[in-house]
């Protein structure tokens, strides 16, 4: 199975060596997000840049708003040898879609991360992530980076008023206030009495007005 090298790399893999270099790449699970570091193993102060634009495997997020499968995530990659491994610095940036979390309007969420990890190169060392066969697997860690991002209530604006308790429409487009006038159904049959009615029910009957 050929390695894969994440789009926008400049150097492409040479082709695996018969014999057992060839079952270490067979056993080697290659990820849209794998990224190989054979250039910069054992050579410290050695550094590659790589910037990549990948269609989102999967589905990140389970909330209001989430990144949806297919989405466009951008990465620009640092990638630097140090003596206990590769010193992965990223920044991503992808378009979440959802609705809001008060008027319930449809909103596309920029979402913007950042993060750093040390890749080891020996399993003994106490670090969560390893070199493997010569690549480093940025999918765990883009996973994890953009849904911790999300907000769990999102909002359309920050002063984003809601919904009406009342009708469920959203206020923000609702008329404004002195425009209509709330009545209590219990006096609506009041609502066509007025000043001049009152003067006329207290007037005696054949009574002239002055």
């Amino acid at each position: 199975m050929p390695r894969h090298v994440v789009a926008g790399s400049e150097r492409r893999p040479a082709p695996p060596r018969a014999g057992v270099e060839s079952l270490i790449v067979a056993s080697f699970r290659s990820t849209p997000f794998t990224v190989h570091v054979w250039d910069l193993i054992n050579r410290p102060g050695q550094m590659r840049e790589v910037d990549f634009d990948i269609a989102n495997p999967e589905k990140l997020g389970e909330g209001l708003v989430a990144v949806e499968t297919g989405e466009s995530i951008h990465g620009e990659l640092r990638l630097e040898s140090i003596h206990e491994g590769i010193l992965v610095s990223a920044s991503l940036e992808t378009t979440a879609v959802g609705v809001c979390g008060r008027c319930l309007r449809d909103i596309d969420l920029p979402v913007e991360v950042e993060f750093q990890e040390l890749f080891a190169y020996s399993s003994e060392e106490a670090y969560d992530y390893e070199v493997h066969d010569d690549h480093v697997d940025l999918e765990p860690l883009i996973r994890d980076a953009v849904v911790l991002s999300l907000p769990f209530q999102p909002v359309c604006q920050p002063d984003c008023p809601g919904l009406d308790p009342e009708t469920g429409e959203r206020l923000a487009e609702a008329p404004a206030p002195d425009s209509f006038e709330s009545t209590d159904p219990r006096w609506a049959a009041l609502a066509g009495f007025t000043a001049s009615d009152d003067d006329s029910a207290g007037q005696q009957p054949g009574a002239e007005r002055d």
